[in-house]
């Protein structure tokens, strides 16, 4: 039985103002996410340093080119290294979450840059139904890191495409959300931009300044992920522990690597991979992008 039919019969049988109300808001909500004609691409974004989303660079001119290229999402779900919340995975489900400036006093500007897109309390009520193998909650007081908003301050610079973060189980490893992610891919079918902030390469304590050179363990590493994603060997991005000495050392903590081992996740078979971004920022941070589409 279509809408209509469901609707029109619903009438006939009497049912009250209210519930015929309540009716059409819910199915007019579900039709809001029907599936598109089109899948939507995954991107990994190597967000770096907040300073870039200051001014025009390299970083974030790429970053705009991107949101330029792209089909314009219906919303965005963010996956970015700075949520992460140990033993448990939520969604935002505030209509209008806060930008959250999570650093330091690096540049006062920064503090009065604002992101103020809209959430979407409906899709994050979906999303915490279709997972079926974990919990998922719903939070309504984080708001948009700088994972987050930073890139999309360039991405999409007019902030009116819903945006939702999607928190990082900080308890659980790689292949916990590599597994995950496959959870999160009906979104792709439903006009839904799923972008994943972090950096493979991320290494605070051996940052350089200025920036004159580059680590040989960071490029090493760097590459090797390159090489590993172009053939399709994700377990052994995964099992990034067994990679040796460079990937120790790139991968210290993996608060900015698990947002790399989402994207994969979320590939399918049909997808093609490009590198829309490449280089090490600082000595020791990997600004490298994966577009998966």
């Amino acid at each position: 039985m279509n809408r209509r039919t469901f609707i029109k019969s619903a009438s006939i049988i009497g049912l009250s103002t209210t519930v015929m109300n309540n009716l059409n808001a819910f199915t007019n909500t579900v039709s809001e996410w029907e599936e598109a004609d089109e899948m939507m691409p995954v991107i990994f974004i190597g967000h770096g340093a907040p300073l870039y989303s200051l001014d025009d660079n390299k970083y974030s001119n790429a970053w705009k080119k991107i949101g330029q290229e792209v089909p314009k999402p219906k919303a965005i779900l963010s996956i970015s290294a700075h949520w992460l919340t140990p033993g448990k995975t939520l969604v935002t489900a505030a209509q209008n979450p806060p930008t959250i400036h999570d650093f330091g006093r690096i540049d006062d500007r920064l503090f009065e840059m604002q992101y103020p897109a809209p959430g979407d309390p409906n899709l994050a009520q979906e999303i915490t139904q279709t997972i079926s193998s974990i919990t998922v909650g719903l939070d309504h007081d984080w708001g948009f890191d700088h994972g987050t908003w930073c890139v999309l301050h360039h991405m999409f610079p007019n902030a009116d495409i819903p945006v939702l973060q999607f928190s990082i189980d900080y308890n659980e490893d790689a292949a916990y959300h590599f597994e995950l992610a496959n959870q999160l891919a009906f979104l792709r079918k439903k006009g839904i931009l799923i972008l994943c902030s972090g950096n493979i390469v991320h290494n605070l304590r051996q940052l350089t300044f200025p920036e004159t050179s580059s680590y040989d363990w960071a490029i090493e590493f760097d590459e090797t992920a390159k090489q590993l994603i172009d053939k399709g060997d994700f377990k052994s991005l995964v099992e990034y522990e067994k990679l040796g000495e460079a990937a120790n050392l790139s991968v210290p903590t993996p608060d900015h690597y698990f947002p790399l081992i989402y994207a994969l996740g979320l590939k399918s078979e049909k997808d093609n991979i490009s590198y829309p971004i490449e280089g090490i920022s600082y000595g020791s941070t990997s600004m490298r992008s994966v577009f998966i589409q």
